[in-house]
C-alpha cells in the first residue's frame, strides 16, 4: 500500500502529544503525512472521558467509510481510550479498521502499521496494560510540516506550533473517581523515569522548542507509584519541575493536569520561584458541594480547595486558574448546584470546561441514584456557562492596556486589507490575535517572513469573549 497517513485527534492534550509522537515515528520510518483526500491510512486517536467524544469517533469512522468506497485499499487504525474500551469490537463494526491500540499499546503502533503496509488484510490488537511506563522509541527529529493535520477537541485548543512541545511524564491514574473511566482505559499510574523525561525535554529545546508542557493524568502524583517498581526513581513532581525548568533555553514551562488532593506545597512555591513556569494552572474542581465531592470520591472539600487557591495566589498573584466542572451528578440538588456557582464566584476561574454528567461504562457513578433529569441538568449547565462567560469577559476586559509576551503560533483566520493577524498565546495561555503590518509597509520584513515560534511583546487593545486582540511593541525574537 501507499505509505501515506492522516491523523485525526480527539480529546485531551495527552492525545495531542501521542499523535505528535506517532506522526514523527511514522515519518522516521518512511511514511509520508498527507491531507485527508490523499491518505491511504487513517489513524483516529480517541477519547472516551464523556459519551459525546465517543460518539464522535463512530461518526468519524462512518464518514471515513465514504473514502473507502471511493478509493479501495484505504485502511484505518483506532487508538486511545475508546480503542482500549471497545477493543476488537471495532473489527466487527468497521471492517476497514485493521489496528486497534490502547494507551500502552501506542509504543508498538509504528511496528504494527509497518506490518499492515505489507499486508493490509491483517488485523492487529495492542490492548494489554503494562506494569511499567512503556518507553517509546526516540523519534524527536522535527517534522517538515505540522505534525497534527486535524484536531477535534471540545476545549477548542489549537494545534501546537513549532516552538511548543508536549512531553509525557506518566501514564494512567489510581484515583478511581466515581464518574471517571480513565483508570479503566489508560490503566494504573505509571511514572516515567526522570532521566528519560529530562533527556526528551533537552532534545526538544535543542530542536527549537521554547515552551514545554509536561503531561500526565495527575502530574502531582508523579513518582508516587504504589507498585514501587522504579517509576519516578524517587523523584517527586516538584523536583522534576525544577530540573526541567533549569534546562538552558527553555523560556516557558507548563503542566497539566493537576488533582487538588495531591498538590505539593513545593509545587505551589515554584510558581513564585521559577521565572519560566507560566502563571497558569488547570485545577479541576468538578463540583462546589462537599456532599457531591464526597460522592465523586475526590478526597478534598471546599475548604481545602479554597486554601490551595489562596496559597497559589499568594505565591503568584497574576496566576490564571482554569478548571473542570460537572453538573447533574447523581443526587445533585439545587442547593448543591448553587454551591458550585458560589465556588465559581469565589475563585473567579478565568475559564472552565463544563459538562453535563453522563454515565461511563463500569464506573461507580452508574449505580448511583437518583439520576438528574436531563432537561434539568442541561438547564444547570447553561446557568453555569452563563456565569462563566461573564467572569471570563470581565477578566479579559481587565487586561486591556496591559503588555504581555506572546508566543506566535500561526496566522489568524482574521485578516484585514492593511494588516495581517497572527494568533499566539501570552504567558498565561490566553489566545491573543496580534495585529502586524503587511509586508512592504516599512516593517523591515518583520511580517513578511514566517513568525511561528517567535516571541513578541504586545499591548492588549481589546478583549473579545474568549480571546484578546493586541498590537506588537518592538520586534519579534
Amino acid at each position: 500500500m501507499d505509505k501515506t497517513f492522516h491523523i485525526i485527534t480527539f480529546g485531551c492534550q495527552m492525545n495531542v502529544g501521542d499523535s505528535d509522537w506517532l506522526a514523527r515515528a511514522l515519518t522516521a520510518r518512511g511514511w509520508r503525512q498527507a491531507p485527508e483526500e490523499g491518505a491511504s491510512l487513517f489513524v483516529v486517536n480517541t477519547c472516551s472521558v464523556r459519551d459525546k467524544p465517543e460518539q464522535k469517533v463512530y461518526s468519524e469512522l462512518g464518514r471515513l467509510a465514504v473514502h473507502l468506497r471511493a478509493r479501495p485499499g484505504i485502511i484505518a487504525a483506532v487508538g486511545g481510550c475508546v480503542a482500549q474500551q471497545i477493543g476488537r469490537g471495532f473489527f466487527d463494526r468497521f471492517p476497514f479498521v485493521r489496528l486497534v491500540f490502547g494507551s500502552d499499546g501506542i509504543a508498538g503502533a509504528p511496528d504494527a502499521l509497518d506490518r499492515l503496509a505489507e499486508d493490509p488484510t491483517e488485523r492487529i490488537a495492542l490492548l494489554d496494560f503494562l506494569s511499567a511506563y512503556p518507553e517509546r522509541e526516540d523519534v524527536l527529529k522535527p517534522l517538515a510540516h505540522a505534525p497534527l493535520p486535524a484536531f477535534d477537541a471540545d476545549a477548542g485548543e489549537p494545534d501546537a506550533g513549532p516552538a511548543q512541545a508536549f512531553v509525557n511524564i506518566m501514564q494512567g491514574c489510581d484515583n478511581f473517581c466515581a464518574y471517571c473511566i480513565v483508570p479503566y482505559t489508560r490503566g494504573r499510574q505509571k511514572s516515567r523515569q526522570p532521566d528519560a523525561v529530562l533527556s526528551e525535554c533537552r532534545q526538544r529545546v535543542e530542536q527549537g522548542a521554547r515552551e514545554i508542557t509536561l503531561l500526565g493524568q495527575n502530574v502531582n502524583s508523579y513518582g508516587l507509584d504504589p507498585s514501587q517498581k522504579g517509576g519516578g526513581a524517587g523523584v517527586g513532581f516538584a523536583d522534576l519541575l525544577r530540573q526541567v525548568a533549569a534546562i538552558p533555553g527553555l523560556l516557558r514551562l507548563r503542566f497539566t493536569t493537576s488533582h487538588p488532593k495531591d498538590i505539593d506545597p513545593q509545587v505551589i512555591r515554584a510558581f513564585g520561584e521559577l521565572p519560566n513556569l507560566c502563571p497558569a494552572l488547570h485545577l479541576p474542581l468538578q463540583a462546589g458541594s462537599d456532599a457531591v465531592l464526597k460522592r465523586m470520591g475526590r478526597k478534598y472539600d471546599r475548604e481545602k480547595y479554597l486554601g490551595i487557591v489562596a496559597d497559589l495566589r499568594a505565591a503568584r498573584p497574576d496566576l490564571s486558574l482554569t478548571t473542570d466542572l460537572i453538573v447533574g451528578f447523581p443526587g445533585e440538588t439545587e442547593a448543591d448546584f448553587l454551591e458550585t456557582l458560589d465556588m465559581m464566584e469565589r475563585v473567579r476561574f478565568e475559564s472552565s470546561f463544563s459538562f453535563r454528567y453522563s454515565d461511563r461504562p463500569g464506573v461507580a457513578a452508574t449505580r448511583m441514584t437518583p439520576k438528574i433529569d436531563e432537561a434539568e441538568a442541561q438547564a444547570r449547565l447553561l446557568r453555569l456557562q452563563s456565569l462563566q462567560n461573564g467572569i471570563t469577559k470581565e477578566t479579559l476586559k481587565s487586561l486591556e492596556g496591559r503588555e504581555a509576551v506572546v508566543l506566535l503560533e500561526a496566522r489568524s483566520r482574521k485578516q484585514d486589507e492593511g494588516l495581517t493577524f497572527w494568533r499566539g498565546r501570552d504567558e498565561a495561555g490566553r489566545v491573543v490575535n496580534l495585529r502586524l503590518d503587511k509586508p512592504g509597509s516599512g516593517e523591515s520584513g518583520v511580517a513578511g517572513r514566517e513568525l511561528a515560534g517567535l516571541m513578541v511583546r504586545a499591548r492588549i487593545l481589546e478583549a473579545k469573549n474568549h480571546s484578546l486582540v493586541g498590537e506588537k511593541v518592538g520586534q519579534p525574537w
